[in-house]
């Protein structure tokens, strides 16, 4: 950046994490077609993988994702076989998302997607685990930023 006062595309952070999410997805799209997938799909996925089960307010507030954007996903995954949606049986209000045994069979098969796509990004583990932890760090300032925006 040359000049503070003339701001360029190529020079916006907003632009540059935006851009890198575009493409990170673009290279996740050819590896989970094979298995069926959309990227948000991928990260219910691995949520559940780690959980068992989750409501979806659970699942929302892990993957930064509201009601809206997360039911259409969850019913095609549900038509998918991979999850199974049910009320709670504590709280009826609450739905909760479980895996099916074909979803949960997956977890195996794509265990080193994410591995394998940044290793080749970042080109060392050590780079990829502060490449991580300063989008970590961005992350959670820009939560707390958005929070006391509300």
């Amino acid at each position: 950046m040359d000049n503070k006062d003339e701001m360029k595309l190529e020079d916006m952070l907003c632009f540059t994490v935006y851009a890198t999410s575009r493409e990170l997805t673009r290279i996740y799209r050819p590896v989970l077609e094979k298995f069926g997938l959309t990227y948000p799909q991928y990260l219910v996925m691995v949520v559940l993988w780690e959980t068992g089960t989750s409501t979806v307010t659970e699942l929302g507030d892990r993957l930064l994702l509201d009601s809206g954007t997360l039911t259409p996903l969850l019913k095609r995954l549900q038509e998918s076989g991979l999850v199974i949606r049910k009320r709670s049986i504590a709280d009826e209000r609450k739905v909760e998302i479980g895996l099916t045994d074909k979803g949960a069979s997956l977890r195996e098969q794509m265990s080193q997607v994410s591995i394998h796509i940044f290793a080749e990004i970042c080109g060392s583990f050590e780079k990829y685990v502060q490449s991580l932890s300063q989008l970590k760090d961005l992350l959670a300032r820009t939560n707390e930023i958005a929070r006391r925006a509300e």
